[in-house]
């Protein structure tokens, strides 16, 4: 779940359609930046379907009673997160065992850094999953598979962006600082070698600099706000279900 907090309520996102506008981002990316045209439908995939494992987890929002709030995609608790991405990856590879592996090495990448003994059991285990498809697919073009990575990670990022990690149409210095001086390690995905830079041009509007796509687009993205009332009075699951389903829509221009 994605979660943002104002004075009366929570905005709360299924991960599984912020999923949706990952792929929907990668769908319009323009292909002649790439390396190759090879393997792009297996690239969208893996956006749309990267975060399947959430599906069971966010049917049912729970509370976190320390920080006072639903417990979001950074502060789920570990076990259970790792478990449900396995679950999501063994999805995903049923279908597509290229996807899987882009969708794996995504999920290494959070835990890179860590120390903890079940991400050390996790990496382990998917590192063992990449190789093995890496060897199931013929001549495999590591360039390029680190180029779809990239992709997969700005589609992620650039999703976040507008799935309310930042109030929609916020100034430049008043994004998450996540954002602030562009997207990571997107410099390899166009000719320009520059990292991609978002920024709000209005409440509707979002400008992506240098410009990666085939042609300006429209997004749509559903949502829940979920009052803080309502959460008291029934409880966090309760009152996300009985919360009205709503859509904003968005279009990403030129700069």
């Amino acid at each position: 779940m994605i979660i943002r907090e104002t004075s009366h309520s929570f905005y709360m996102i299924l991960q599984h359609d912020h999923a949706f506008l990952s792929g929907e981002i990668v769908r319009h990316f323009d292909e002649n930046s790439l390396l190759s045209k090879e393997a792009f439908a297996h690239v969208q995939y893996a956006a749309y379907e990267h975060d399947r494992g959430w599906i069971g987890l966010d049917e049912t929002p729970i509370w976190n009673d320390r920080s006072r709030e639903p417990y979001s995609f950074s502060d789920y608790p570990l076990l259970p997160k790792l478990a449900f991405y396995r679950i999501g990856l063994d999805e995903i590879e049923e279908t597509s065992a290229y996807a899987a592996l882009l969708c794996s090495m995504h999920f290494c990448s959070f835990f890179a850094r860590s120390n903890d003994s079940d991400c050390l059991a996790f990496l382990q285990k998917e590192r063992k999953r990449q190789e093995r498809i890496k060897g199931e697919i013929q001549e495999v073009n590591d360039e390029l598979v680190m180029q779809h990575f990239r992709l997969l990670q700005f589609s992620d990022n650039l999703s976040l962006y507008l799935c309310f990690l930042n109030e929609p149409g916020a100034s430049k210095e008043n994004e998450h600082p996540w954002f602030r001086k562009g997207f990571m390690n997107t410099e390899t995905l166009h000719t320009s070698n520059q990292l991609f830079i978002p920024r709000w041009l209005n409440r509707g509007e979002i400008t992506v600099d240098p410009f990666p796509f085939q042609e300006e687009f429209p997004l749509s993205l559903k949502y829940k706000e979920v009052s803080k009332k309502n959460i008291k009075e029934k409880g966090i699951a309760e009152a996300f279900h009985h919360s009205e389903l709503k859509e904003l829509c968005f279009f990403i221009r030129r700069p």
